[in-house]
């Protein structure tokens, strides 16, 4: 098996509940089945979406160190970070693209137009990647999309109750009603406060998609 190294802290929850997707996601027996991870929950890397330019800076620097410790192949559960790839990939090892990764899966679904809850940089990732596998990008009008911002910062200041959940799922119910036959969770922290039973239509949760697709390249 391959050593796993993650890029993680952005958030801190968010990297939690994808380090847990990918302990339930392997088959295995006993210890010795679960993939080696070395990770570097860094909470303190530069905004993604104010300082692109440092936080690629401290990304690469993160990715050489886990190189460094001995992890062959690279993954960060944040969407927005994946603006700053390219750190990232001058590491020298593999990395499991999130954006590419949840895009396949969002086609896999069959539907022709996609729901998209992410931040603003993450949507600015995910609107060409859908357009280019030949899917129609269904985007939050600008005053939901403050609404889920405020979700997210909800979430990283440890805010997950039920008001929180019905926020969310009214959101995800927006893009649904707008058209999307599927919606994907293109923020780490939304599926925390969002689940499949909560829409009418399949829910991509990127962090689950990174952490199946993780599994299936170390193992």
């Amino acid at each position: 098996m391959k050593t796993l190294g993650v890029l993680g802290g952005m958030g801190p929850a968010a990297t939690v509940a994808f380090l847990a997707r990918l302990q339930a996601l392997t088959p295995a027996t006993g210890d010795a089945d679960h993939i080696r991870v070395l990770m570097d929950l860094n909470p303190h890397v530069p905004d993604r979406n104010t300082r692109p330019g440092e936080a690629e800076v401290e990304l690469g620097a993160m990715a050489r160190r886990l190189a460094a410790a001995g992890a062959e192949v690279l993954a960060m559960p944040c969407n927005t970070a994946h603006a700053q790839a390219a750190g990232i990939r001058a590491a020298g090892l593999p990395f499991i693209d999130m954006i590419a990764e949840t895009t396949a899966a969002a086609k896999a679904t069959g539907a022709g137009s996609v729901g998209v809850l992410a931040t603003g940089g993450g949507r600015a990732l995910y609107a060409p990647a859908l357009s280019a596998a030949g899917l129609t990008p269904v985007l939050l009008e600008e005053a939901d999309q403050a609404r889920f911002m405020a979700l997210i910062y909800a979430v990283k200041a440890g805010d997950v109750g039920p008001g929180r959940r019905v926020e969310m799922r009214a959101l995800a119910g927006r893009l649904v009603a707008a058209g999307a036959g599927a919606v994907i969770a293109g923020c780490t922290e939304a599926p925390l406060l969002l689940s499949p039973d909560d829409l009418d239509a399949p829910l991509v949760d990127s962090a689950e998609v990174l952490a199946r697709v993780c599994v299936e390249r170390c193992r």
